[in-house]
């Protein structure tokens, strides 16, 4: 037990009744031994300094006096930190009360989105349970003739250039009565041969008229798609057809041995790497894609010969993979018509069999439906959702000002 006070400093019980060495005076000379107060005042020789500057002088009978100075010191330390502390208080409190609007706004805010959730939710579900999609008659007021924008790249993207979304929307055409024809509105370069293999079944399982209004572009798995419409309109400059399928594979292993880099693959099988492009086909495999790639081009000239009423050989010798301009698209089949959007409108709605047909019938666009978190975006962009903000950054301003 002793060892634990070994490196302490010595006290006033250890030094034989000399004052305490401070922080610092280790080394520094002894100060002689002072005679002894009388008993009565021994007690003040023997309690601990609290007062660094008292703790070094001599004890005697000046101490009481030494501690009523450090008390008086002390006392009006104590009036100079509660001043601060009056102030600190005040400050505290203008923080607090801008602090309590702040959180106020958030818990406002808060309620207001969890509410909205709440409903769009509530009114998804009513209208799933109620209809299983959106009633589109309300957007006719007769005979009409529904439009298809299909631009961009043909893949499983959710929008009008994929699968699911042209089935959705066909489908909104479908269910409306008053639709007697759709215009498909193509402007597409191609995409994956999958994707525009599911969307031809589409439109050629499609009960109603579809007449195509080709753009700038109508080409491959485009094309294929348009093929299986009921006519196809183009433009004398459209580039249209681009039958044919392609594979990519990139052999990069020459550059990374150049930048030297090593690239380990580890395979269940020789070929699993093939396409990876870290080292060269082998000419079983270059073979054996090439075959792959000529089953899915004959997929190809296939539907297009049983959308064109044309014979496979036909197609087959039209399958370049190169693009015809309209009016040669025109004159070897792939297309029936040079003509404008206009034209395509006019069309759909003479197979629409539109009994009203003199130039004059509704023309709806059809458009997928928002999902929960677009509508509500749209309900937040709202002047009664500004309003609140508005209200609530006023309400701040002013408390700020109060303070």
């Amino acid at each position: 037990m002793a060892d634990r006070y070994d490196n302490q400093e010595p006290s006033a019980y250890s030094n034989g009744g000399q004052a305490p060495l401070m922080k610092g005076e280790v080394g520094q000379p002894q100060v002689p031994p002072q005679p002894q107060a009388p008993a009565n005042q021994q007690v003040f020789a023997q309690q601990p300094q609290t007062q660094p500057v008292y703790g070094a002088q001599p004890q005697g009978f000046q101490q009481p006096y030494a501690q009523q100075q450090a008390y008086a010191q002390s006392a009006y330390a104590q009036q100079a930190y509660a001043a601060g502390a009056n102030a600190g208080a005040a400050s505290a409190s203008r923080k607090g009360g801008k602090a309590v609007w702040v959180v106020l706004g958030i818990i406002l805010f808060a309620i207001v989105f969890v509410f909205t959730i709440g409903a769009l939710s509530c009114s998804h579900m009513v209208s799933s349970i109620s209809a299983p999609t959106q009633d589109y008659a309300a957007l006719t007021t007769g005979d009409s003739v529904g439009v298809i924008d299909m631009a961009g790249t043909i893949q499983y993207d959710g929008t009008s250039c994929s699968p699911e979304g042209l089935r959705e929307l066909l489908n909104q055409a479908e269910e409306n009565p008053d639709i007697k024809a759709v215009v498909l509105r193509v402007d597409s370069g191609g995409g994956t041969a999958t994707a525009g293999e599911e969307m031809a079944a589409y439109v050629r399982d499609f009960s109603k008229p579809i007449v195509v209004s080709s753009a700038s572009m109508n080409c491959s798995a485009a094309y294929e798609i348009s093929s299986q419409a009921d006519y196809i309109f183009v433009n004398e400059t459209t580039a249209i057809g681009a039958i044919g399928t392609i594979m990519q594979s990139t052999d990069i292993s020459e550059l990374l041995d150049k930048l030297g880099i090593s690239v380990d693959n580890i395979a269940s099988a020789d070929s699993k790497d093939s396409s990876y492009g870290t080292r060269p086909l082998t000419d079983e495999e270059r073979a054996y894609y090439q075959e792959l790639v000529d089953t899915i081009n004959e997929t190809f000239i296939n539907s297009v010969a049983e959308g064109r009423d044309m014979t496979v050989e036909k197609v087959r010798a039209l399958a370049t993979g190169m693009q015809f301009a309209g009016t040669v698209a025109v004159e070897n089949g792939l297309a029936d018509e040079v003509g404008i959007y206009e034209d395509a409108l006019d069309k759909a709605a003479q197979l629409g069999g539109i009994e009203s047909f003199d130039g004059a019938y509704d023309v709806v666009s059809l458009t997928q439906s928002p999902s929960d978190l677009s509508a509500l975006m749209d309900l937040l962009g709202t002047s009664e959702s500004s309003s609140v903000a508005e209200m609530l950054l006023e309400s701040m301003k002013q408390e700020g000002a109060r303070s």
